[in-house]
């Protein structure tokens, strides 16, 4: 064998070398963009699509671009709990759910499902991105989940066919809710006859008279065309719902490590935007609803949580202390 047949057997060693080391790392560390699916039931017209292409914004601008999130709405990928069993399982990047469908998965977190658990945005803010958040975040990882932003549904309301301006006005009133004993064991204390039920049914069971009212965001009715079948809104308050934005930790190691952060904060920062514009969806709806003809009301939010507490004491509903702990510091706000 020549020296130089040597040498350039030498050459290519270091070069198929030089090719399996770059195989061996991410496929973005060569400059590739890194593009990412975000899974969300919502529709387009919907202020919690507009939150997540507000995500999808942040994380393209901090990165330069290098990261891009595809917003796919309207339940195309599936129900909330199956895209987060997809995320979980790694076949699909991000989930967004509300948190009692999260809580098949981190139990503890049933303590943010009680009614009349926030008096105010500000306390129910300071939970999930203080102490709450926190404990929330370390128990998905051991699911395989990063929770990197809380989108929001915030406070629900009620929506009913006649008025509803006193406690004993829902005596008898048969009324949709998600399928949760604390929201179900509200309505029960106020004298109402909850009905747990999908909420793509809620618009034909309300113009059938299966039944009498239904409960969600402001905006809800507006979007959802409530007002056709039903003409009065009552605010209550009376439960304040999440929507986590959870990435698989399969998405997470696609993103280069430098950019991880970046994105962690991008996200954070979108789903606080999605907040911003949950109030002006909220308060858009009200004056169109008006317009329509629904009559708003007030009622005495004190005596329904009065009611309410009767009843969780009745049952013993107790929560893990260091979680209790948590929520009491952000009752302090």
């Amino acid at each position: 064998m020549t020296m130089k047949f040597r040498a350039s057997v030498a050459l290519l060693s270091l070069a198929a070398l030089s090719l399996s080391a770059c195989g061996s790392t991410n496929s973005n560390s060569s400059g590739e963009e890194v593009t990412l699916k975000l899974a969300m039931v919502d529709n387009t017209t919907s202020n919690y699509y507009k939150g997540a292409q507000a995500i999808a914004e942040e994380v393209e601008k901090a990165t330069d671009g290098k990261v891009k999130i595809n917003v796919v709405a309207g339940g195309a990928l599936g129900d909330e709990r199956g895209t987060v069993e997809m995320a979980m399982n790694g076949d699909l990047d991000i989930a967004t759910a509300a948190n009692p469908v999260v809580t098949n998965w981190i139990p503890e977190m049933k303590i943010l499902d009680q009614a009349f658990l926030w008096d105010n945005a500000q306390q129910a803010h300071a939970a999930v991105d203080g102490e709450v958040g926190k404990l929330i975040e370390e128990k998905a990882k051991g699911l395989g989940l990063h929770v990197l932003g809380y989108m929001e549904s915030g406070f629900r309301n009620v929506f009913s066919k006649n008025p509803i301006e006193k406690i004993e006005d829902f005596k008898g009133v048969k009324i949709r809710t998600m399928q949760n004993e604390y929201h179900m064991g509200a309505f029960e204390s106020f004298g109402a006859m909850p009905v747990a039920m999908p909420a793509g049914d809620q618009f034909t069971a309300l113009q059938q008279g299966t039944i009498d009212a239904a409960e969600n965001a402001t905006s809800n009715m507006l979007v959802n065309k409530f007002y056709e079948v039903i003409k009065n809104h009552t605010t209550t308050n009376h439960a304040f719902v999440y929507i986590l934005v959870m990435m698989s930790d399969k998405a997470w190691k696609k993103i280069p490590e430098d950019l991880r952060e970046p994105v962690a904060k991008a996200i954070e920062q979108g789903a606080k935007r999605q907040r911003e514009f949950l109030v002006e969806a909220n308060e858009e709806a009200a004056t169109k609803l008006k317009d329509l003809g629904v009559k708003f009301h007030e009622v005495d939010r004190a005596s329904l949580k009065k009611k309410y507490e009767e009843l969780a004491a009745s049952k013993g509903w107790t929560f893990d202390p260091t979680w209790q702990s948590a929520v009491d510091s952000a009752l302090q706000k």
